[in-house]
C-alpha cells in the first residue's frame, strides 16, 4: 500500500479559501477574484473529476422541474441559458429538442402547456421557441418507431462541462487567484476570527521519485472566509470542521428549512454511449412510464449520448465512487429500444458514466423529483465559512453571484457582480464582447480557422476551435506547417495540444488530457492512456504519478 510522506511546509494567506474544483468552486473563485479579493482554490483531486464532468452536458431549462411548480428554478435556469453561451460561445450551442408524444403518458395539451411556459418564462434571444410537428413527415422521425406520430420541438443548449470548469479556473488564475489541484484539504480550525487549513498537495511524478509512496507537500493556508464547494463531500467537511449552531442561511429552493444542519441527499445519476442512433442534430427527450425523462443526444459525432437515471446514492462519504450498475444499463436501453427502431443492449455500450449529484434534500421521497435549485447556508459564529448545497451546472454563475452576495460583507469586498457580461477565456470568436455575435457565428469562426489553417488536418482544427476557441492560436504559434506540430503521440493528438493543456489547463495525467480536457479516450484503442502516460513521463515533467 502506498505510504505518504511531507517533503516541506509553505504558509499562504489569503481573503477567500475555496475547498473543491467543481463548477460551483470555479464559478466562486472566479466570481471572488474578479472583484479584487486574494483567493486560494484546492480541489483533491483533477478539477471537475466527479460530479461536475458527469452531467448530461446541458444547459438547459429544466422543463420537467414545471411538473413540480419550480417555477422560480426554471425561469433562473432559462435565464442563466442565454448569458451562459454569450460568456462561452465556444463551449455552448444551441441545440434542438424533439419530444415524441406517447399515447397513455403525458397528455397532448400538458405537453404543449408546459412548452408554452418554457417559452415564455423568461426572455429568449438567441433560441427559437417551441412547435409541434408531424415526425413521419420530417427528418427528426427517421428512426423512431412508426407508431410514434406526433411530437414537439424546442430548445435549450449543449455544453462540454468539464471545459466549462477549466475555463472558469483559467480565468480565476488570470484574474490572481493561486490554484492547488490535486491538494486535499486535510484539516480546518477556526482561530482567532479566520481560518487556518492544513493541505496536501500530491507532486508531480516527474519531478520526484517513485519508491513505493506517494510524494506530499503541506500546506498551511491562513484564510479570513472558507468556501465549501466540495459537493457530495459537503456535510462531511461541515461536519469536520466543527461549527456551532449558529448560522444566516439564505434559500433559493422551495420549503426550505432553516435549520442550523442542512440536509443532503444524494443521488447518482448514469448515462451510457452507444453508436449513433440517428444522423442529424437534433437530440431526443423521452418520456418513461415511472415519470422520468431521459435524453438521446448525438455526442462526439459517432455517438448517441443516453441518461439520466436517478437513484438513491447511500454510499459513506469516504468511500464515494460513482458507477453504473447492470440495472441502470439495462433500463436505459430497454427506454431507448421503447423509442428507436434500432435495438440496442449491454453489449451495444461503449462507454458508461455516473456522478453523485449533491442535492438539497426538500424532503421529497421520490429521487427524481428532489429539487435541483442549491441553498446557501453562511455561518460566521466562529470565522466565516460559506456551505454550498445542491445547485446544477446551468446555474453555476448565478449561484457564485448569491455567494458573494453573502460573503462580501464579512471580507469587506464592495465590488460589484461582473461575471454576466464576461468572456470566458477564448470566447472572442468575433467580438471581444459577451454579445450575440459571438453566437450566432460560431461555425464562421470555425471555418475561419480552417481556412487560417489549411496546412493542417481540417477535422483536428474543426476540434480545437469548438474546444479551445480563440486560444486555438495559442497552441498552434509558431506553427506553419503540418510538420511543424510533429509526430502525433496518438492519433488526433500533437504534442503542442498536449503542452498547452500542460500549461494553461491543470491537466497533469492522460485520464486528465482523454477524458476531460478532450474526450479523446472514446475515439481512440484501450492502451491509449498507457501509451499518453509513458509520453507525459519521457517528455515533460508534469507527466502522473
Amino acid at each position: 500500500m502506498n505510504q505518504e510522506t511531507s517533503s516541506f511546509c509553505t504558509q499562504l494567506h489569503c481573503d477567500l479559501l475555496v475547498i473543491g474544483g467543481g463548477i460551483n468552486g470555479a464559478g466562486i473563485a472566479r466570481d471572488a477574484a474578479g472583484r479584487g479579493l486574494k483567493v486560494i482554490l484546492c480541489e483533491k483531486d483533477d478539477l471537475a473529476a466527479h460530479t461536475s464532468s458527469a452531467s448530461s452536458k446541458l444547459i438547459h431549462g429544466g422543463l420537467r422541474y414545471l411538473e413540480y411548480y419550480e417555477f422560480s428554478l426554471v425561469r433562473k435556469a432559462l435565464q442563466e441559458r442565454e448569458d451562459l453561451m454569450r460568456i462561452a460561445p465556444q463551449l455552448i450551442r444551441p441545440m434542438r429538442f424533439v419530444m415524441p408524444y406517447v399515447k397513455g403518458l403525458r397528455p397532448r395539451w400538458v405537453l404543449r402547456a408546459g412548452l408554452f411556459l418554457y417559452d415564455h418564462l423568461a426572455r429568449r434571444d438567441l433560441l427559437p421557441g417551441s412547435e409541434s410537428c408531424l415526425l413521419q413527415e420530417s427528418e427528426v422521425g427517421r428512426g423512431l418507431k412508426p407508431e410514434l406520430q406526433h411530437g414537439f420541438l424546442y430548445s435549450d443548449a449543449w455544453v462540454d462541462d468539464a471545459r466549462l470548469v477549466v475555463l472558469n479556473v483559467m480565468d480565476a488564475q488570470q484574474r490572481g487567484a493561486q490554484i492547488l489541484t490535486r491538494t486535499r484539504c486535510d484539516h480546518l480550525e477556526a482561530r482567532d476570527g479566520r481560518w487556518i487549513a492544513r493541505l496536501s498537495q500530491q507532486l508531480n511524478a516527474a519531478e520526484h521519485p517513485r519508491d513505493g509512496y506517494v510524494q506530499t507537500a503541506s500546506i498551511e493556508v491562513d484564510a479570513a472566509c472558507v468556501v465549501n464547494a466540495t459537493g457530495a463531500w459537503v456535510a462531511d467537511l461541515q461536519n469536520r470542521s466543527h461549527l456551532s449552531a449558529s448560522q444566516t442561511s439564505v434559500s433559493n429552493a422551495p420549503n426550505a428549512p432553516n435549520t442550523a444542519q442542512q440536509k443532503i441527499r444524494l443521488v447518482k445519476g448514469s448515462h451510457i454511449v452507444v453508436n449513433r442512433l440517428f444522423t442529424h442534430s437534433h437530440a431526443y427527450i423521452f418520456q418513461h412510464p415511472d415519470g422520468r425523462i431521459v435524453f438521446a443526444i448525438p455526442y462526439e459525432k459517432d455517438y448517441t449520448l443516453i441518461g439520466t437515471t436517478d437513484l438513491d446514492y447511500l454510499g459513506a462519504p469516504e468511500q464515494f465512487k460513482a458507477e453504473i450498475s447492470k440495472e441502470e444499463v439495462v433500463y436505459l436501453c430497454g427506454l431507448s429500444n421503447q423509442y428507436f427502431e434500432q435495438q440496442i443492449s449491454i453489449k451495444d455500450v461503449v462507454w458508461s458514466y455516473a456522478g453523485v449529484r449533491p442535492l438539497a434534500d426538500d424532503g421529497r421521497s421520490d429521487s427524481k423529483s428532489v429539487t435541483r435549485d442549491y441553498r446557501l447556508e453562511f455561518d460566521t459564529s466562529n470565522a466565516p465559512i460559506l456551505h454550498v448545497f445542491g445547485g446544477k451546472i446551468t446555474t453555476y454563475r448565478r449561484l457564485a453571484e448569491d455567494a458573494l452576495s453573502l460573503i462580501s460583507g464579512a471580507l469587506s469586498c464592495s465590488a460589484k457582480a461582473w461575471t454576466k457580461a464576461t468572456l470566458l477565456p477564448g470566447g472572442d470568436l468575433l467580438s471581444p464582447t459577451a454579445d450575440n455575435q459571438n453566437v450566432l457565428h460560431r461555425q464562421d469562426f470555425i471555418q475561419a480557422c480552417c481556412k487560417r489553417y489549411a496546412w493542417a488536418p481540417q477535422a483536428w482544427v474543426e476540434r480545437l476551435a469548438s474546444s479551445y476557441g480563440t486560444h486555438i492560436h495559442t497552441i498552434l504559434e509558431g506553427c506553419a506547417t503540418e510538420s511543424d506540430l510533429g509526430a502525433p503521440v496518438l492519433p488526433g493528438l500533437y504534442p503542442c495540444e498536449i503542452e498547452y493543456l500542460l500549461k494553461h489547463e491543470f491537466a497533469q495525467t492522460a485520464q486528465d488530457i482523454l477524458w476531460r480536457r478532450t474526450k479523446l479516450g472514446l475515439h481512440l484503442e484501450r492502451d491509449a492512456g498507457v501509451i499518453l502516460e509513458r509520453w507525459l513521463a519521457q517528455h515533460h515533467s508534469a507527466g502522473s504519478l
